[in-house]
């Protein structure tokens, strides 16, 4: 590990890391030397994501079930971090849903679930856990955005509002957070080929996606590792209230 990269003594935390992105970044946060802490609602994904984690690492990986819809979990789990890890000096808001449904369709239900989930989760969890940053003057906020939050498609009124908000927060926020050496950026991921996806895209559709980027495929979820791995560590210590799309050509191709 270049020592630019090298993440030996911090702690990370990710939500939504029991599978895909999520996953697939605390893996490597773990693989850097970091310990890491994820988070879902389903315990049994949870404790097999923390083997896949720790494996073959000096990492310790822990677990903590909440739901990142209500708001004493996020508060829970911001103290179990600190609890266990010790600290938190990365963190990486990585749980998120999308709902589709057209504007006219759009229930205050699905609106407000998904506004909860994607975006207050997000304010709540960094305002919990940058005081402790702020002290060590150290630390790593990575929002995870999307293309959605850049450009949209139909039906994805929720969702894009959402990944949009949340670059604003990242912006307010390095603005914030920076002089106490702390970054705050987004990653902005394209087609990513994870569980989201498959479960609201037909066969047809995913096959539209894949055209649409410049690689001509689908992102595997180590393919944002490296992005995010380059945000949590030294080696982006001049990266702030930035949005680093990992699409694979998606936006650039207009026609």
């Amino acid at each position: 590990m270049h020592p630019l990269f090298d993440l030996t003594g911090r702690s990370a935390l990710v939500t939504g890391g029991s599978k895909g992105l999520g996953l697939a970044m605390a893996r490597v946060f773990a693989e850097a030397g970091a310990n890491v802490m994820i988070s879902s609602r389903h315990e049994n994904e949870l404790q097999a994501a923390c083997r896949q984690i720790a494996e073959g690492t000096s990492a310790r990986a822990e677990y903590c079930v909440a739901d990142m819809t209500q708001r004493a979990d996020v508060q829970r789990l911001a103290q179990e971090a600190l609890a266990r890890l010790g600290r938190v000096d990365i963190l990486v808001n990585n749980a998120g849903s999308n709902q589709p449904q057209a504007i006219d369709q759009v229930t205050d239900e699905a609106w407000d679930r998904i506004v909860e989930l994607n975006l207050t989760s997000c304010m709540l969890l960094t305002r919990a856990l940058v005081p402790q940053m702020k002290q060590r003057r150290w630390g790593r906020i990575i929002y995870i955005s999307s293309i959605m939050g850049l450009a949209s498609k139909e039906g994805r009124n929720a969702y894009s509002a959402t990944k949009s908000a949340v670059i604003g927060l990242a912006r307010a926020n390095a603005l914030d957070l920076g002089p106490y050496n702390i970054t705050v950026n987004c990653l902005a991921p394209g087609p990513f080929l994870t569980d989201l996806p498959q479960s609201i895209l037909s066969a047809e559709e995913r096959q539209y996606f894949a055209t649409r980027t410049a690689l001509g495929r689908w992102g595997q979820p180590r393919e944002l590792a490296g992005p995010a791995l380059l945000l949590a560590s030294e080696a982006g210590s001049y990266i702030t209230g930035a949005v680093l799309v990992v699409d694979g050509g998606s936006l650039v191709k207009t026609f």
